[in-house]
């Protein structure tokens, strides 16, 4: 079953593309949720229109993203975490800890934009990508640290 996407899902793929999936998947899921419509002629054709319109508008969206990344660059993250002697942390760090760390420093990500190569629950130092862009992904350091 093809169908297109309206909003970027995780895993699966972004706005505006044409994904195949299991019929399961999109009738009882992307469907009724809003994350996609169903991939007809007529559907096909408008997005298609809706692409050739909006061009423009994702050049400069990707522009901006390649600027974003640009300006965070090697930028090592340090987010305070309360931990045990054997310095395993009490709970995880997430994205939106990063999100707010980064928002605080005048980087503008969605929480939901940062994913971590492997979960933070240690101290020490990881690596997470920021997905600005569905051809722009940055990655930065992450320094965990006890309080």
């Amino acid at each position: 079953m093809e169908v297109i996407l309206k909003q970027d899902v995780q895993g699966l793929g972004y706005k505006n593309d044409l994904v195949k999936v299991k019929p399961g998947y999109g009738r009882n899921f992307l469907i009724p949720n809003g994350f996609a419509l169903m991939a007809t002629e007529s559907n096909k054709k408008m997005l298609a229109e809706n692409t050739r319109q909006a061009a423009h508008k994702a050049a400069k969206v990707k522009a901006d993203a390649e600027a974003l990344a640009q300006k965070i660059g090697e930028l090592v993250v340090e987010v305070g975490t309360k931990a045990g002697d054997s310095g395993k942390i009490f709970g995880a760090v997430t994205g939106l800890q990063v999100a707010e760390i980064l928002k605080s420093k005048g980087f503008d990500v969605d929480r939901k934009k940062v994913i971590f190569k492997s979960q933070p629950k240690e101290l020490g130092e990881y690596t997470a990508v920021l997905d600005l862009h569905k051809e722009v992904k940055h990655e930065i350091k992450v320094k965990v640290v006890a309080e």
